[in-house]
């Protein structure tokens, strides 16, 4: 089997839909231009980060998976879209928290070993991992979106990937912090659209699908974990050729695992229960 096309999925974490449809124009542009679909998804509870994590990528529950907190981490056994990617010969890239390296790669993270990989066994095949070690409420440990924006693009370019994501906790953060109805939340989401925008055009010039999406949502108070609809869901915007659901449709977030696969031209795991969401246009 072999990879029939390229996808980048990119992860910002922590933003409701509410903030996706109001803040950031440059996607909100493209999906009036009509170069980008949006629509809502919803995710698994609980609905707290490393539970979502496991799931984007397994396409199971968070009680099937076991990841069931942000203190509950090992390297999950079900297949997820790197290892069956690289089984299927594509070439894989994550810059990313470090919760996904522990998930995905191997647990425990080991910031000496672990902080960048380039493996040819896989399953992540070129790796670039942050910690956010000594997070709290005054400093937020995280790193630049451009600098990220920017790995994700080198990693690509360098080295011909075929599926790569990125995941960046600024928005959560700055919404644990400071809360949604805040200036700092208006200028902070405004930047990370403008910052994203920058490179939309290259992927899609590169030959890659995008997505563009959170992991949850959160309360006006910077919350999430629990079944309020404001920390479960949020935006999913794609650019590429495939049709989709209506975009009245509330998308499941275990849908997103199977979908990438079948975008890519990957063997769907049995595990991997849900519908996908995009299918090829008729010819």
């Amino acid at each position: 089997m072999t990879v029939r096309s390229k996808l980048l999925l990119i992860v910002l974490d922590g933003v409701p839909y509410e903030n996706w449809r109001s803040l950031f124009g440059n996607l909100e542009g493209w999906v009036q231009s009509g170069e980008a679909r949006v629509w809502t998804m919803r995710s698994v509870l609980p609905s707290t980060s490393a539970s979502c994590y496991a799931s984007i990528h397994t396409g199971v529950p968070p009680q099937v998976h076991g990841i069931l907190s942000n203190d509950i981490r090992f390297r999950v056994s079900q297949p997820d879209i790197f290892s069956e990617v690289s089984k299927a010969g594509g070439i894989t890239a994550a810059v990313t928290h470090s919760f996904w390296s522990e998930f995905f790669q191997r647990h425990p993270f080991d910031p000496v070993r672990d902080i960048e990989c380039d493996n040819a066994e896989g399953p992540i095949h070129h790796g670039r991992f942050h910690s956010m070690s000594g997070y709290n409420s005054v400093n937020q440990m995280t790193p630049s979106d451009d600098d990220l924006f920017a790995t994700l693009t080198m990693l690509i370019e360098r080295y011909s990937v075929d599926y790569g994501i990125l995941h960046t906790c600024t928005l959560d953060s700055m919404g644990h912090r400071f809360g949604h109805e805040t200036p700092e939340m208006d200028h902070a989401a405004y930047l990370l659209d403008a910052q994203l925008a920058a490179y939309l055009p290259r992927w899609r010039a590169a030959g890659y699908e995008v997505i563009v999406t959170a992991d949850h949502g959160q309360t006006l108070r910077g919350h999430h974990g629990g079944r309020d609809r404001r920390m479960q869901e949020f935006a999913l915007y794609y650019f590429g050729d495939a049709e989709g659901s209506g975009t009245d449709t509330v998308l499941d977030q275990l849908q997103l695992a199977p979908t990438i696969l079948d975008r890519l031209g990957v063997s769907i795991p049995a595990t991997m229960q849900a519908t996908p969401f995009l299918f090829p246009i008729p010819e």
